[in-house]
């Protein structure tokens, strides 16, 4: 039962029981390496047919850590603004073709141009690596718009899980002065802290729920080998002292998420400390459902809600 009274939805169910019938090893028992592989097999599934856009290209940025590889996603028409968007993954998989659907969907449906970033992953490249990449592009987006073709000024960052958390950083690196401010941020059930002594973590972390604690566990070693990074806000946005200054946000949550409780949480936060945030849950589904339109039909449903919510945004400026 989800937090809210809500079973598990029917497609959830089904998929989390072909999943299990399929006996793939669980992600921490592999290398990251084979992890992304194991990963990849699964991304034309889970994607399904892509929506299509006025054109996509691929584009290397300079980085920090040398070429930065970028997608870059442009809707039909004159675009109302930008969206730099972070892949999920823990910080140890994923990437940009993980991302496409999404990128498609928001450039098509808020009528923007979508910049989806390929930071460099962990354990190759631990914290503050992703981050570093995370604002590396974020600024070359908004010194860029003429290029990219949006109006200067209309920037948006946002990410799933892991990605949520880059995006996170980038706010706070705008309010510090070291990225131009972002207008709006969207948040798809954002990795905020450590969340081990959540309720949600506890329900939805022991397995059963394609997330596992287990899992969680992997990829916070991976990308933080330094236990005393995760007292690093950009890290774990949770540990920041204050969330005043930082742009609108749209959160979007799923219930039966081990996540669920932080990402909520985050959004209380952003209300107490006066930033305009609006929170919309999707009952029943899980962690990784908004990568998956091939699988999950309320994919989309959450496309559209996070759209409408980003378009609102940047016509606003």
């Amino acid at each position: 039962m989800s937090p809210n009274g809500g079973d598990l939805d029917p497609q959830v169910r089904a998929f989390i029981a072909e999943v299990e019938a399929a006996g793939a090893p669980p992600l921490e028992m592999l290398t990251p390496a084979d992890a992304r592989a194991l990963q990849a097999q699964f991304v034309p599934q889970l994607a399904g047919a892509p929506e299509a856009v006025a054109r996509v290209v691929e584009r290397e940025i300079a980085g920090p850590g040398g070429r930065l590889p970028v997608r870059v996603y442009a809707p039909a028409g004159e675009a109302l603004g930008a969206l730099v968007w972070y892949h999920g993954g823990g910080f140890t998989i994923g990437g940009l073709d993980t991302a496409d659907p999404a990128c498609r969907a928001l450039a098509r449906r808020a009528n923007c141009v979508v910049v989806s970033v390929g930071y460099r992953l962990a354990p190759e490249h631990p914290f503050p690596a992703a981050v570093d990449d995370a604002c590396a592009a974020a600024r070359w987006v908004a010194e860029n718009a003429a290029d990219l073709g949006y109006p200067s000024g209309r920037l948006a960052v946002g990410g799933d899980s892991g990605g949520g958390t880059l995006a996170i950083a980038a706010t706070f690196a705008a309010r510090d002065g070291a990225v131009p401010q972002p207008c709006f941020q969207l948040l798809v059930y954002p990795a905020t802290g450590r969340g081990d002594g959540t309720p949600s973590y506890a329900r939805y972390g022991a397995g059963g729920y394609l997330l596992t604690a287990s899992q969680m566990d992997w990829f916070w070693r991976n990308y933080l080998p330094r236990e005393a990074d995760a007292a690093d806000p950009r890290a774990c946005p949770e540990r920041a002292e204050s969330l005043r200054g930082l742009p609108p946000a749209f959160v979007l949550l799923a219930t039966c998420d081990p996540l669920h409780d932080e990402g909520r949480a985050y959004a209380d936060r952003l209300e107490r400390d006066r930033v305009a945030v609006r929170v919309v849950e999707y009952d029943g589904m899980i962690h990784g459902f908004f990568t998956m339109p091939g699988v999950f039909d309320r994919a989309r449903v959450a496309y559209d809600d996070a759209a409408a919510a980003l378009r609102a945004a940047l016509s606003a400026g």
